[in-house]
């Protein structure tokens, strides 16, 4: 059984003044704002209380360090090189000596100090615009000490909050299937782990077929498809609790389940006598309805933040394009137009974008384009990659790649990338093993 998440206490201190600094995320990293994480201070006492519960020499510095990771991934910050820094994390805490933060072409600076109160980890920390010298933004958390890496995901989110005017996205976890074995014989596990690659887990035990798992918008409750006896079942699986049912079993073939917008409803499709409808369940009643009825393969579906709409990928006009339509099916519209074939597409959790996979001349892309199917702009290009997820906040994107294997099928290989909106800051995310069907969760206070 998994944990329940211990919740976190926040503290706000009054703001002091209004930022000069403005970040401007829709250019990616071409211009990076600099700005200094400098240590969180912590005093003799903590240091010994923290290293007995968390055998952490500097429980401070590794927090600061998740800070500076967190935002140099974003890739629209510079966390700069700490030997620069010429004032003490304490004394900056306190009050910044801003001619010598500037002296290093910090634009920003952030700073904190961890206290041991009570077998509690409290945390302070500071935001300074260095060109105005003013504060911006002053924080306390307090929660146990084994929380500590969920502090520095949090912090990372209010600086990202407070520069961009954008909710951040690094105080959440991604699910994965995690795969090991040659390719014809793939050991396949749902595993989870936090948005840095930080505390994997492994959830099931891998002597079944699991396919797609998708969080739920507005819990930690994750749908997945697996096989039992090889029949496809659908399964819910809370990772609070570790508590896992079957919502049911399905003739013929089901394909990707996902959860709607209120996490009430799943929505999938079955495929039976050659053809592909889409059906959503009501998960308290577990009633089923029918939402397309066509002689073609509809699949992939995803709902708008809404609710109203769903987009989906089907071969109606002759070979796979993308459409949407009304939540009850209604008014289906199809929106891509583009050469080649196009799938898997998701709705960004902002309602303006649709992410997709696209394959055109031997090759697979990851895009996105409008709602109405305008401005389509391919991020990434690659032997073959799919099943695009979106951050909670809707500006990065993840997804899988893999490699060719070479004429004996050796070399195989699945890994997890992201990549943001402007098609910079591509990264592969570091997984114990290979990885396939990536799903972000939301932001874990919410």
């Amino acid at each position: 059984m998994i944990k329940k998440f211990v919740s976190i206490i926040l503290i706000l201190f009054p703001l002091k003044a209004f930022a000069l600094i403005e970040v401007d995320i829709t250019r990616g990293n071409l211009d990076p704002l600099p700005l200094a994480v400098s240590p969180l201070s912590i005093d003799e006492k903590s240091r010994i209380g923290f290293k007995q519960i968390l055998s952490k020499e500097n429980i401070g510095s590794e927090i600061s360090l998740i800070v500076e990771n967190n935002l140099r991934t974003s890739g629209i910050f510079n966390p700069l090189d700490k030997n620069a820094f010429l004032q003490a994390p304490d004394i900056a805490h306190l009050k910044p000596r801003f001619e010598d933060w500037n002296l290093i072409k910090a634009q920003a600076l952030i700073t904190g100090k961890v206290n041991y109160v009570e077998d509690k980890l409290r945390v302070e920390f500071r935001l300074w615009d260095v060109l105005a010298a003013k504060e911006m933004m002053a924080l306390a958390f307090t929660t146990v000490p084994t929380n500590w890496r969920r502090v520095g995901h949090i912090i990372s989110d209010k600086i990202y909050e407070r520069l961009t005017g954008e909710k951040g996205y690094f105080d959440t976890r991604i699910i994965y299937v995690a795969e090991e074995g040659p390719k014809t014989q793939r050991i396949k596990k749902l595993a989870i782990m936090d948005q840095d690659g930080f505390n994997n887990k492994f959830l099931t035990l891998g002597n079944e077929l699991v396919l797609t798992p998708r969080f739920n918008p507005t819990s930690q409750m994750v749908t997945y498809l697996s096989y039992f006896k090889n029949m496809p079942r659908v399964y819910l699986l809370d990772i609070e609790t570790g508590t896992q049912e079957v919502v049911g079993d399905f003739p013929g073939m089901t394909f990707a389940p996902r959860f709607s917008p209120d996490g009430k409803k799943i929505i999938m499709s079955f495929a039976n006598d050659g053809k592909s409808d889409i059906y959503t369940m009501d998960l308290e009643n577990r009633l089923v309805e029918k939402i397309t009825n066509h002689p073609s393969i509809d699949t992939s579906p995803s709902y708008s933040p809404d609710g109203k709409f769903i987009t989906f990928n089907s071969d109606r006009s002759g070979y796979q394009q993308i459409y949407i339509m009304r939540s009850d099916g209604s008014d289906v519209k199809r929106i891509s137009f583009g050469n080649g074939i196009y799938g898997t597409p998701v709705w960004s959790p902002r309602g303006d974008l649709i992410a997709f996979t696209k394959l055109h001349k031997g090759k697979f892309y990851i895009g996105v384009m409008r709602t109405d199917g305008s401005g389509e702009r391919l991020l990434t290009e690659n032997y073959y990659q799919e099943a695009p997820s979106w951050s909670p906040n809707g500006r990065v994107l993840i997804f899988y790649r893999e490699t060719k294997t070479n004429s004996k099928g050796e070399g195989f290989s699945a890994k997890l990338w992201s990549i943001d909106l402007t098609g910079y800051n591509e990264r592969l995310l570091k997984t114990p093993t290979d990885g396939s069907d990536p799903s972000w969760s939301s932001l874990l206070g919410n």
